[in-house]
């Protein structure tokens, strides 16, 4: 387990809503936790190697952007193949993200879901039929849960 000091506490604080949009963001995140640019950065590196923090990444509002329509794709993957699927499927422009979950049998036989975003249903199907032609024989099924209401997506949250 990672013991956190005040000064990681005020360096997650200062990110954990999103990275200032400024032209230097780690050194804005620096100067509100009280250090320079560089020891900031090296905290952050540490807590991620540590997995005190699991990512810092970009996280589009797809809604804002003109994606209105957002579909979680699930796939039936023979077993065997999903290992190579995943990854494949993952690194298209128009996944957000991709992950293997385990089937539950009779009800749910997917286990691989794909989130898809487009500016209509038409485009994510059409998206979708382009992930099923990657997948070819080994996917045995799928399905489109389109979204219908924008979830708050927020995680865990210290205070300073």
């Amino acid at each position: 387990m990672t013991m956190l000091d005040q000064i990681d506490r005020r360096i997650i604080a200062a990110t954990q809503t999103g990275l200032p949009l400024v032209e230097k963001p780690y050194a804005a995140v620096a100067r509100t936790a009280g250090v320079d640019e560089e020891e900031a950065i090296a905290r952050l590196q540490r807590l991620l190697a540590s997995g005190a923090i699991r990512r810092i990444g970009v996280i589009p509002n797809h809604y804002a952007l003109g994606l209105t329509a957002n579909g979680m794709s699930v796939w039936d993957v023979a077993d065997d193949a999903i290992d190579q699927a995943g990854p494949r499927i993952g690194a298209l422009d128009f996944v957000t993200h991709c992950y293997e979950r385990p089937r539950h049998l009779p009800f749910w036989p997917y286990n691989l879901f794909a989130m898809v975003h487009g500016r209509s249903r038409a485009e994510v199907q059409d998206k979708v039929a382009r992930i099923a032609e990657l997948l070819g024989a080994s996917c045995r099924g799928h399905d489109v849960l389109f979204s219908t209401r924008i979830l708050k997506k927020t995680g865990l949250r210290i205070a300073a």
